[in-house]
């Protein structure tokens, strides 16, 4: 089994009996792959985007158990090492392993996004998040606006949402 495989294998895993968290990594890395190719990333990044993909939101549950939320920033805080441990343990390099938890440590980070794979990765969490949270059309074409940045990322979310190009 290849190395994504196991990962996602093992996430089922980690958020056994918890369906609606397993529906959501499984969205976010559909949607990062698909943009991530069709924005061309060569084959290493690619594979770093996946795998942030999959454990993006690995610090929910530490954070939910610290401190009773699962708000963005406590994910970013608590995700990190969680995801270093899986990814040791996986038989990931350092180099996979140290970017991914940069990643997963700066997801909900917006202002100062470095990298296709970081953009990739908010843009793929973005969409599934706002189509999740139902959320109104003025706040998708805010998102749209202020997030959205590759060409693949921007199209999907226009189509997805059915909004116009303002």
């Amino acid at each position: 089994m290849d190395k994504l495989n196991q990962l996602f294998c093992e996430m089922i895993n980690y958020y056994r009996n918890d369906p609606k968290r397993i529906a959501h990594f499984t969205k976010v890395h559909s949607f990062a792959r698909l943009i991530g190719e069709l924005e061309q990333l060569k084959e290493e990044e690619l594979f770093i985007l996946e795998t942030a993909a999959f454990v993006h939101d690995i610090g929910i549950k530490v954070a939910e158990e610290k401190y009773g939320s699962c708000e963005g920033k406590l994910q970013e805080k608590e995700g990190p090492a969680v995801a270093e441990e899986m990814l040791k343990r996986l038989g990931f390099s350092e180099a996979v392993i140290e970017r991914v938890s940069y990643l997963v440590g700066h997801h909900h980070t917006y202002g100062k996004i470095e990298g296709a794979d970081y953009q990739i990765l908010v843009e793929a969490d973005f969409l599934v998040n706002l189509y999740e949270d139902g959320v109104e059309e003025k706040v998708i074409r805010q998102a749209y606006d202020k997030i959205f940045k590759t060409e693949s990322g921007r199209k999907i979310c226009l189509e997805m949402f059915g909004i116009e190009e303002a």
